[in-house]
């Protein structure tokens, strides 16, 4: 993919998050192409990436690495008769709908989940209705120093939430998708969208679920019956519930009503609000269960 012509500049901004809270960056640089990223990675090999911020929470007094944001980097290619490359910072729910447009199957399941591609492929975005690894065909990438790196499907270690790309900086992906009807691929678009609309408070500031689904490390039943196996994965969003939270307030941020794995800043909330009910949440189920929760949203601060 060629590289477009060079904007980068370094400035003191806010790091804009769909939390709609949280610190500033001291340095954030906007990043156009790969060779911006190298140069950035040249100042500070530790910097931090921003996507969409769907997935991340930044703490109220900012972080001082730098900040390279990847909207810029947007540009997507179809190459015939199944291949889509896209640039890390595309808009993940644009490329869907293109994809539905153009009758290419294997991305219509992430429907609703808000990301850049490149967030979405480090965490291995998904839901019930698939996760975005099964369309990754290859990742383009630069480690920390600055080297480019082209990995493989079969090279990337996907798990749920998981991708172990975390430590590389990822600049592209391609995807390998399939014919499909068009009419047919709105249809499930629609479905996906009327289920989420019916279980999930879209309109709240939230990063969407907060935990990971945690495997149990035991048989685990309550007052209202079984919750599940040992070995088996379940909802934190049940166990959250099943532990008296939802509705649960801290200071400025609260626990969903309508989804207990939704966190939100109440007006005039602050992200310390939001991470400090986190914090509670993850101890209380922790008494109630014995299991421990893990962070699905990412935070920033500079004190960790």
């Amino acid at each position: 993919m060629p590289s477009a012509p060079s904007t980068l500049s370094i400035l003191p901004a806010p790091i804009p998050t769909w939390f709609g809270v949280g610190g500033h960056a001291e340095r954030l640089a906007h990043a156009a192409s790969a060779d911006d990223v190298r140069q950035c990675l040249e100042l500070d090999p530790r910097a931090r990436i921003l996507g969409d911020g769907a997935n991340l929470l930044v703490d109220d007094d900012g972080v001082p690495e730098l900040v390279i944001a990847t909207a810029h980097m947007a540009r997507v290619e179809f190459h015939a008769p199944d291949t889509c490359l896209a640039q890390a910072g595309a808009d993940l729910p644009k490329l869907i709908h293109e994809c539905v447009r153009r009758g290419l199957a294997g991305l219509e399941g992430l429907t609703g989940i808000p990301a850049t591609v490149g967030g979405a492929v480090i965490m291995n975005a998904g839901g019930a209705f698939g996760q975005i690894a099964d369309a990754v065909h290859r990742v383009h990438a630069l480690s920390r120093d600055g080297r480019p790196r082209t990995i493989d499907r079969a090279d990337i270690a996907f798990d749920y939430r998981h991708s172990g790309l975390a430590p590389l900086v990822v600049t592209a992906v391609e995807f390998r998708l399939s014919p499909g009807d068009p009419e047919a691929l709105r249809a499930k678009v629609k479905d996906v969208m009327a289920y989420k609309k019916t279980s999930q408070p879209l309109a709240a500031r939230s990063a969407g679920c907060c935990f990971k689904n945690p495997t149990l490390p035991h048989d685990l039943r309550d007052g209202a019956g079984d919750i599940g196996q040992a070995g088996r994965r379940v909802s934190a969003g049940l166990l959250i519930d099943r532990a008296g939270l939802k509705g649960l307030r801290l200071r400025g941020a609260e626990v969903s009503t309508r989804h207990a794995n939704f966190l939100t800043p109440l007006p005039g909330g602050a992200a310390r609000d939001v991470i400090d009910l986190m914090a509670e949440v993850e101890r209380r189920v922790f008494d109630t269960f014995g299991v421990r929760l893990e962070r699905e949203v990412v935070v920033w601060s500079r004190h960790a």
